[in-house]
């Protein structure tokens, strides 16, 4: 286990990096020229994201990028 000493500033910072990463591969995934194999590939990226969002987030902001369930037809 690593640790990580960030003033808030830097916080909101890295959490604003990482939701505009999760929203370029929301909109990545819905795009049907990429192959599927690089998709499985994006979404396990973006569960990675997710948990790093987990830690520095709001609760509002970790809602809004929950990840949805396969039989949901998203993700």
């Amino acid at each position: 286990m690593l640790g990580l000493l960030i003033n808030d500033t830097e916080k909101k910072e890295i959490a604003y990096m990482v939701k505009r990463e999760l929203e370029e591969l929301l909109l990545d995934l819905e795009d049907d020229r990429i192959d599927p194999a690089v998709k499985d590939a994006m979404r396990d990226r973006y569960q990675i994201l997710f948990q790093l969002l987990l830690r520095v987030g709001t609760q509002g902001e970790c809602m809004e990028y929950m990840p949805k369930s396969k039989s949901d037809g998203q993700m």
